[in-house]
């Protein structure tokens, strides 16, 4: 009887974690960030060579050590000073420092600048895959198919396309700005609850344990979300340091891509939105609340 309970136990606790993995792989297996066969046919872009999901981002061995973001598939061969930063737009309501562009942003321009091929990855599935390189700009020579919704951004080599709003290329003056002090400057950690140097900005939430700031995302959060507690739907700011007028000196609260983007999410432009809490559709941003959490206007 005992063996019995034991027995039963592990076939339940086994179910419970099979359908946990089952539904954390539905999220991004939805989303146009897979890349491979299984991917939607009508609106992703996809290639035949693998079935694998993650792979495209993520590598469980040999990833690359420049990218602070976890286990890196891609090469990272850009440098800061490839790209043109929006405080070179010359605009003058712009009052906050710009730093090099950071590691979580220059990640995602891996792919999004359109200078090498999406499969530009390091350790490809299977034995005997690894390329320190990731094949170059071309990365494997991979084929990629053409969407039957019309929606291909890359072309057959898996190179974004110029003109495709995805490829966002290294002149970054036309994008929101990325790699920039949250409100102009003025908080850090020394003085996590000071003034913002522009007052058109609400002040972040601080966890002084870990020194993470974020915008605290009320009214796109589901049921499943804490007020005051950083959580995935929230607007995460990136601790950073840096040296100049502008800066404090110490780690302060910086704008990146996944500010407002995460690559796992199951909305098509990877906004930090739950559709389970947005009542005008799940890709709304009616009232411009993205904006507005972190704009006070």
């Amino acid at each position: 009887m005992r063996q019995f309970v034991k027995t039963s136990l592990a076939v339940v606790v086994l179910g419970a974690a099979l359908a946990f993995t089952g539904t954390a792989m539905a999220g991004v297996a939805a989303t146009k960030h897979n890349l491979g066969s299984s991917g939607d046919p009508a609106n992703n872009n996809r290639t035949n060579a693998t079935g694998e999901i993650c792979v495209f981002c993520h590598t469980p061995h040999g990833g690359d050590t420049s990218a602070a973001v976890p286990l890196w598939n891609k090469d990272i061969s850009a440098t800061p000073g490839d790209y043109t930063m929006y405080d070179q737009l010359g605009t003058s309501t712009l009052d906050a420092g710009i730093t090099t562009i950071g590691s979580i942003s220059i990640a995602c321009l891996t792919c999004h600048d359109g200078t090498q091929a999406i499969d530009n990855i390091l350790n490809a599935p299977g034995s005997g895959g690894f390329d320190a390189t990731g094949g170059g700009a071309n990365g494997l020579g991979w084929n990629w198919d053409t969407l039957s919704g019309g929606g291909q951004s890359v072309d057959s080599q898996g190179v974004f396309l110029a003109g495709a709003i995805a490829n966002i290329g290294q002149d970054l003056r036309n994008d929101h700005p990325v790699s920039v002090q949250y409100g102009g400057g003025g908080i850090s950690a020394a003085t996590p609850g000071g003034t913002l140097r522009d007052g058109d900005f609400n002040l972040p939430d601080y966890d002084a344990t870990s020194q993470v700031w974020w915008i605290d995302n009320t009214t796109m959060e589901g049921s499943g979300s804490t007020a005051n507690q950083l959580d995935k739907w929230d607007f995460k700011l990136y601790t950073r340091s840096a040296a100049g007028p502008l800066f404090d000196g110490g780690p302060e609260p910086f704008v990146e891509c996944g500010s407002c983007h995460d690559p796992h999410l199951e909305t098509t432009t990877f906004l930090r939105i739950d559709p389970a809490a947005n009542p005008d559709g799940p890709e709304s941003n009616s009232g411009s609340r993205i904006c507005l959490a972190c704009h006070n206007k």
